[in-house]
């Protein structure tokens, strides 16, 4: 066990033992980085606002604490939200939220560096401030107070927290991260003008910058600069190309959620899906070299001993060379016996041949999203697959020995009738019968989730359908599906419509986010904590209507609380898609056919002008 460095952690063994799990909190795993702290001038914690066994999955946080650690003069450091039953030791103790590297108390670092991946995770954030003792609201926050900073997709609409947080990183913080540590550096005892120096970079976000005024009937009316140094947009940083891949993550002493290697083989996608954020925001495509990434995932096996990598993308099978990355990995690991996992495997002809590489490893478990259960309705989206294809490709897994399929299905999409809710029950009836042998009939399962109209898609405009709408539907596939031999499990849609109205909400949603914090609110995500009602009383008590967030249809000339945020797909693309998916039209992937003029040309021109050997990147 790591000794404890500060002389407030004396009892930390007695800590310990009031705690579950509390390999969480003991820091000194392998790979982890210790530097000398007396020693080192700029001091960095690094925040998931999730337990340990979630946050150690997360892919930002090594990519950052590599990068930052590789400076002679910062050190960073690592800290996870404590579970319930380690904050209260914390409280009735009086010990303050510390680090896990050197103990120390999040409080005597320079800078907190938060990754905002998830909306359900707004009052963990608070809580980890306040357990911290350090104040809440920027506002309140002088030197020498850390510096509050965030990145991460949530903050591609940093409004609700926007109180909470000093400056957001809008877009690939590889960058912004050591442009921000020059400033940190030249200013850091006086945050006033940091924050002025840091918002002259491209991809940072003040809020304190701006003002913002609510039309009577609640609507965004301005939003306005309140300094020259603010930008009127924020222009989302792009990486020409990829950073080397992070090869000395830090080894869990506990089971987390994706206990094995990961290697990021592309960043972005092109399929277009008009619901999906991540297709919109990570855009464009940016491929790794089959020879960089065969090199760094040895480097990840020999580093850290895992016997499984899963090779990371949004739509693993569209990167170009994936067959023989497979066939190379297993040959050059084939007495290790490693496996190999592709996550985000779209439904088609190239599943049957990815399957095919990963056969030698044995019992092969498979996910697919096809996401609406009409042909129709999955053009609408843009996720057009008939059924029929559908079918040959179940067939032919269950052929080469698949074992287990599970598919993921969402409601309340738009244009969406009780046909297409039935149609997933006679989609999953048609999968499940294609064996008719009982000994090897597949297990097939199926989630399902409320529709969350997401900032920066065609869908930013839609109203998400009310709960007992949803809830007529779910009941209605439950009872389609009572007498199969499928398991079903579905989101909670009163969650789904709190992270509604969370990512699509405005700077007045701090208020409610303390609020409900102060009522006891925490780890929102995890369904035993989750309480409804103090939410509800959260928006009533802040004079707002949780309806006003989630389900209500924006207009396509409203001034949306995120319009400041410029991703790089522009609203004009973004509208034109909105338009296509009333008419039920399919926008080709532009990576194999014309441009769709989606934005990210005047991105890709100007990469062209600086590296001509982009000249072919597709959006």
């Amino acid at each position: 066990m790591l000794k404890p460095t500060n002389h407030r952690m004396n009892g930390f063994g007695s800590i310990l033992n009031q705690v579950s799990r509390p390999a969480r909190y003991v820091g000194g795993e392998w790979n982890s980085v210790i530097k000398d702290w007396d020693s080192i001038p700029t001091r960095i914690v690094l925040c998931y606002p999730d337990i340990y066994d979630i946050g150690m999955s997360n892919l930002a946080l090594p990519i950052l604490y590599e990068i930052l650690n590789s400076q002679v003069d910062v050190l960073a450091e690592r800290v996870y939200a404590p579970w319930v039953d380690m904050e209260a030791v914390l409280r009735k103790q009086d010990i303050p939220l510390f680090s896990l590297e050197s103990k120390r108390p999040l409080k005597q670092f320079d800078v907190i560096a938060f990754s905002l991946g998830y909306e359900l995770t707004y009052t963990n954030v608070v809580n980890i401030l306040d357990l911290a003792r350090i104040p809440l609201f920027s506002s309140q926050r002088e030197y020498p107070y850390p510096l509050v900073i965030a990145g991460g997709s949530c903050a591609l609409n940093p409004e609700p927290m926007a109180d909470f947080i000093d400056l957001f990183a809008i877009g690939e913080g590889e960058e912004i991260m050591l442009e921000l540590l020059g400033v940190f550096r030249a200013y850091r005892a006086d945050k006033r003008e940091l924050l002025t120096q840091a918002a002259k970079l491209k991809g940072v976000y003040v809020p304190s910058f701006y003002e913002v005024n609510y039309e009577k009937d609640g609507k965004t009316a301005t939003f306005v600069p309140k300094t020259t140094e603010a930008a009127p947009k924020i222009e989302r940083r792009i990486m020409t190309k990829l950073p080397p891949h992070f090869s000395k993550p830090v080894v869990p002493y506990i089971e987390v959620v994706h206990d094995h290697g990961a290697m990021e083989i592309q960043r972005g996608c092109t399929q277009g899906c008009r619901f999906c954020q991540a297709g919109m925001t990570y855009r464009p495509v940016r491929e790794r070299g089959r020879e960089e990434v065969i090199d760094e995932a040895n480097k990840i096996c020999a580093n850290c001993g895992y016997g499984e990598i899963s090779l990371l993308s949004l739509s693993t099978g569209d990167y170009p060379h994936i067959e023989q990355l497979i066939k190379d990995l297993s040959q050059q690991h084939y007495k290790d016996g490693l496996m190999l996992s592709l996550p985000s495997l779209r439904l088609d002809e190239k599943v049957t041949r990815l399957v095919d590489s990963l056969l030698p490893q044995g019992k092969i478990n498979l996910t697919f999203a096809p996401e609406a259960g009409s042909a129709r309705l999955r053009r609408v989206i843009n996720k057009s697959i008939s059924e029929e294809l559908i079918l040959d490709i179940m067939a032919s897994l269950f052929d080469k020995g698949v074992a287990s399929i599970k598919l993921y299905f969402m409601m309340g999409l738009p244009t969406e009738a009780m046909d297409d809710i039935e149609g997933i029950a006679m989609l999953a009836q048609k999968i499940l019968h294609l064996r008719r042998d009982d000994r090897k009939r597949p297990t097939l399962r199926i989630g399902l989730s409320p529709l969350i109209p997401k900032p920066h898609t065609p869908f930013q405009w839609l109203a998400q359908e009310d709960e007992e709408q949803l809830t007529h539907k779910r009941e209605l596939l439950q009872q389609k599906l009572r007498r199969q031999q499928i398991k079903m499990s579905w989101h909670d849609p009163k969650a789904s419509r709190l992270e509604a109205a969370l990512s699509r909400g405005d700077r007045r949603l701090g208020e409610v986010i303390f609020r409900a914090w102060q009522l006891g609110c925490r780890f929102d995500a995890w369904s035993e904590h989750f309480h409804y009602q103090k939410w509800l009383e959260a928006f009533e008590e802040s004079g707002l209507d949780i309806a006003f967030y989630a389900n209500r249809e924006r207009s396509l000339h409203e001034l949306l609380p995120w319009n400041h945020i410029d991703v790089g797909v522009t609203t004009e693309f973004l509208s034109r898609e909105y338009d296509n998916l009333w008419q039920g039209k399919e926008t080709p992937d532009c990576r194999y056919g014309k441009c769709n003029s989606c934005g990210l040309q005047r991105w890709q021109a100007s990469c062209q002008h600086k590296h001509n050997m982009l000249s072919e990147l597709p959006c």
